[in-house]
């Protein structure tokens, strides 16, 4: 159990036996010491949490996400690139040249 959550259900439990003690005639002496002594153990057992919560404190620091790099072309992909558009510009020429010869 997170010692969070064991902390808050101790201290649900100190407070029932407060009330219980509170409500509890003083003639049921007996009952009332073993109230007590269980009042007394909870008290200590809030007082370890808390020590072994204290001792846990250090937390990781959150992971960063990754940067992402901005991917670059080669320089033979920007060649490849250059020379195919040559290709279609030189394609391109030769249909308006031979558009413009038969019009």
């Amino acid at each position: 159990m997170k010692i969070k959550k064991a902390l808050k259900r101790l201290n649900k439990v100190e407070t029932l036996l407060t009330n219980v003690i509170d409500q509890c005639p003083p003639s049921a002496r007996g009952l009332r010491e073993l109230l007590d002594s269980a009042k007394v153990s909870v008290v200590r057992a809030t007082g370890v949490m808390n020590a072994r919560a204290a001792r846990n404190v250090k937390k990781k620091p959150p992971a960063r996400a990754a940067q992402v790099t901005q991917s670059r072309l080669s320089e033979a992909g920007r060649a490849r690139i250059s020379l195919a558009a040559k290709k279609r510009w030189a394609e391109a020429r030769r249909k308006s040249a031979s558009a413009a010869k038969t019009a």
